[in-house]
């Protein structure tokens, strides 16, 4: 694990865009249990998280259409809690980073690292917001 102090940055750079930290498995389980859609952010140190990922996240948020709510839980720091995201990602194999979207608690959409590498900050960011736009959207009757 790195220093709490090293992350700090890396944290508040998802939290500034208004994404919820949730750092035990107890506030992952919380947080997923609300109905609506929940895009959940395992967030990391690697360079393709701070290049790419994080941007591409904040971008995204700018969008017309979001997601009910956005929680974030740090790999490599916050590992109950990163446990817990994971196993919401219905057996596929874990990443860092990498975004889901579940609705209701169930998984949607996901977008994991061999993605988010071969993308760029703006490639990331107008994925994410097409899927907000498939999967947040709330239709009327």
């Amino acid at each position: 694990m790195y220093p709490e102090i090293m992350v700090i940055p890396m944290r508040e750079e998802l939290t500034r865009a208004g994404i919820q930290e949730t750092r035990t498995a107890a506030e992952v389980d919380a947080a997923l249990a609300k109905p609506g859609t929940t895009m959940l952010v395992v967030n990391s140190i690697c360079g393709c998280a701070a290049g790419k990922m994080r941007p591409g996240v904040r971008l995204a948020m700018q969008n017309a259409v979001k997601p009910d709510q956005s929680i974030t839980v740090f790999a490599g720091q916050d590992r109950e809690a990163t446990e817990r995201a994971r196993s919401y990602f219905e057996g596929q194999p874990p990443t860092s980073p990498a975004i889901g979207i579940l609705r209701d608690g169930k998984l949607v959409y996901l977008m994991q690292r061999f993605v988010i590498e071969g993308a760029t900050a703006q490639l990331i960011g107008q994925e994410l917001a097409r899927a907000f736009n498939e999967y947040c959207a709330t239709t009327t009757a």
